[in-house]
């Protein structure tokens, strides 16, 4: 398959909290790749640099080292204007559909506002937006009402639309289902693959919980305090991981029974005093 994002070595620094205080490195020289119409999962707990690795892809943090290449184009030294020309080939869902939907505008003008500035005519653009509700499994009047209007699962379907107004080959979403309840989880995953079949449109899918993950991830990269410690299928790597850090996470998973819980919990602990 065609490799479509390349992060090599990839390093990033944040400031030091105190007067006079180093730099933190967060990064510390991370590298993946996501082919054309793949999915790959990147997962840890908070504070393992997953949602920094996403927004160094997106643009919004700066690197310090290392490179990431986009259709074999570098493209972490962009300038504004050509990040945004980017946008059009690379979107974002983000956790919180709410805080990311401008509550002031019509979820018809939300949709439309990446085509307008296209150039699309607002005929094109409306009929677009149209075929954005459908697709999403939002009804036609939808358009006509404001975020604020909707459950947290639609807000979440809104934001996928607004991804995918512009036709992107790949698409960042950051803990993009954490904030729903488990049975909205899945219709959104399920809404998520049923697109990528359709669209051939690559994920970066960055999640804490290593079930989600499974559940839509063709490969899944494991993240921990700045380093990728196993990348395997995901098939591999959420049924037989080889690190310890990544059998924590599949321990920590919730399961509905509970002596296989209490079994989970005494492994866990198992494993951090081995």
């Amino acid at each position: 398959m065609t490799t479509l994002l390349a992060v090599r070595d990839l390093k990033v620094q944040y400031p030091g909290k105190g007067f006079r205080q180093p730099p933190s490195e967060v990064l510390h020289g991370v590298s993946l790749t996501i082919a054309a119409g793949e999915t790959l999962g990147l997962v840890g707990e908070s504070g393992s640099g997953k949602t920094t690795l996403g927004r160094a892809v997106l643009g919004l943090v700066e690197t310090s080292g290392g490179s990431i290449e986009f259709n074999g184009q570098p493209i972490q030294d962009l300038s504004a204007r050509y990040r945004r020309k980017l946008a059009k080939d690379i979107q974002v869902v983000f956790q919180d559909p709410y805080t990311s939907l401008n509550p002031a505008l019509l979820v018809s003008d939300i949709l439309s506002e990446p085509l307008l500035a296209q150039g699309r005519s607002r005929q094109d653009a409306a009929a677009s937006v149209a075929g954005l509700l459908d697709r999403v499994g939002l009804p036609k009047d939808a358009g006509n009402r404001y975020a604020r209007e909707f459950s947290g699962g639609q807000r979440q379907r809104v934001a996928i639309a607004r991804a995918l107004a512009i036709a992107p080959k790949l698409i960042v979403c950051d803990e993009a289902v954490s904030a729903l309840d488990l049975v909205t989880q899945a219709r959104v995953l399920d809404l998520l693959i049923e697109i990528q079949r359709e669209t051939k449109v690559a994920y970066l899918f960055i999640s804490h919980d290593l079930t989600v993950v499974r559940h839509i991830s063709h490969r899944v990269a494991v993240m921990y305090r700045g380093d990728i410690v196993e990348t395997g299928t995901a098939r591999d790597v959420t049924t037989s991981p080889s690190n310890p850090y990544t059998q924590q996470l599949l321990l920590a998973a919730p399961v509905a029974d509970p002596a296989e819980q209490t079994k989970r919990r005494h492994a866990r602990i198992a494993l951090r005093t081995s």
